[in-house]
């Protein structure tokens, strides 16, 4: 089998690692068959499609609508290594499927209006799939409504022009779209768990996600629902594309 690849953006080993093991276990990939990329250390190698399965793309610490002149010289960086391999996955609509910072990365190439007015406190909130999602392959056994995982400063104001809506939530009405027929990403993070996403918000204390004395409320925000339809994506995803 050809690799998958992951690419990440996080500087933080900790939450780096967990979401790379999170990406394996819902996967059901092996380490050889899912490459991992962190971009925020280095320049994205030459990724030769030919010889890929498919991508990955986590979540990370960049916003599309960060004003340019706040971006830092890695953000700036791996926004233009994003647009150019955008540009070839686009073009041979190769499989692709990101998650939170990959739907800004997508929605930014495809000419989306990304701004703050979407943006969801860390939290469990309810998704609602669309009708065309109930033919997707990829949301194949998923119920109509399910909950999920988000937390994100920024969101869609709109969807791209040949872009198909896949998912809504109530506060923000681009949980999941897709480009062409095999392109996706989704706002929500359908990688976590309740350890990951736990682990993720000790580590981003003091990110702007949540006010410093809001650390326990958080904690139980992500508690309330259990959450466990949105990881079959990712193995629907590897079954699909898996070459």
């Amino acid at each position: 089998m050809k690799p998958f690849v992951l690419l990440a953006t996080r500087a933080e080993d900790v939450p780096a690692d967990e979401e790379y093991e999170l990406f394996l276990r819902y996967t059901g990939l092996e380490e050889r068959d899912l490459m991992r990329v962190r971009l925020e250390a280095g320049p994205m190698p030459a990724l030769e499609l030919d010889g890929l399965s498919g991508i990955f793309v986590g979540g990370g610490p960049f916003n599309a609508s960060d004003p340019p002149g706040e971006k830092s010289v890695v953000q700036r960086r791996v926004e233009a290594e994003f647009q150019a391999l955008l540009d070839q996955v686009v073009q041979r609509d190769f499989p692709f499927l990101g998650a939170c910072y990959g739907i800004g990365t997508l929605g930014a190439h495809q000419g989306a209006t990304i701004d703050r007015r979407y943006g969801e406190p860390i939290s469990v909130v309810p998704v609602t799939l669309t009708e065309a999602a109930a033919s997707d392959p990829l949301l194949t056994g998923l119920p109509s409504t399910f909950d999920a995982f988000v937390g994100h400063k920024e969101g869609m104001s709109g969807l791209p022009a040949r872009a198909t809506l896949l998912a809504s939530s109530p506060a923000c009405p681009v949980q999941m779209f897709k480009v062409r027929r095999n392109i996706y990403a989704t706002q929500f993070h359908p990688e976590l768990d309740l350890e990951g996403i736990t682990t993720r918000i000790h580590a981003y204390a003091g990110h702007g996600y949540f006010a410093v004395d809001e650390l326990e409320l958080t904690l139980a925000a992500v508690r309330r629902a259990a959450v466990s339809h949105p990881s079959r994506m990712l193995r629907t995803f590897v079954e699909l594309y898996a070459r």
